[in-house]
C-alpha cells in the first residue's frame, strides 16, 4: 500500500501541473491520490475537480470551434470539408466522452466506496 509520503508527492505533482497550466498531468497525479482509496481532503477533492474541470473546458472549447467551422462549411456546400471536420469533431467528442467515463468511474469505484459521507447514500 501507498503511503502518506508518496499521496503527499502526487498532490505536490499536481499543484506544479496547475501552476504550469498542465491540467491532463494534474488529472493523472490526482488520480494517482484517489486510487489510494483514502478519503480525499477538501484540497484533494478541489484539485481532482479543477483538472478535470479544466481538461474537459478546453476539449468543449474546440467542440464548440469545429462545430462552428462545420456548419460554415455546410453553409458554402463544400462537402469535402464537412465530412474531415466531421470526423475531428467526433474524435473529440470521443476524447470528451472518454474523460466523462474516466472520473465516474472513478468517482465510483474509489472515491465514493472512500468516503465516510458515502455510507449515508
Amino acid at each position: 500500500m501507498a503511503s502518506q509520503r508518496d499521496r503527499e508527492n502526487h498532490v505536490y505533482v499536481a499543484k506544479l501541473a496547475e501552476q504550469a497550466e498542465r491540467y491532463d498531468e494534474m488529472v493523472d497525479a490526482m488520480k494517482k491520490v484517489a486510487k489510494l482509496d483514502v478519503e480525499l481532503t477538501v484540497e484533494e477533492r478541489n484539485l481532482l475537480s479543477v483538472g478535470y474541470k479544466n481538461v474537459i473546458g478546453a476539449g468543449r472549447a474546440s467542440w464548440r470551434i469545429l462545430s462552428s467551422i462545420e456548419q460554415k462549411e455546410e453553409a458554402k456546400g463544400n462537402e469535402q470539408h464537412v465530412k474531415k471536420i466531421r470526423e475531428y469533431r467526433q474524435k473529440v467528442e470521443s476524447e470528451l466522452s472518454g474523460i466523462c467515463s474516466d472520473i465516474m468511474t472513478l468517482i465510483d469505484e474509489h472515491l465514493i466506496p472512500s468516503s465516510s459521507a458515502g455510507l449515508l447514500l
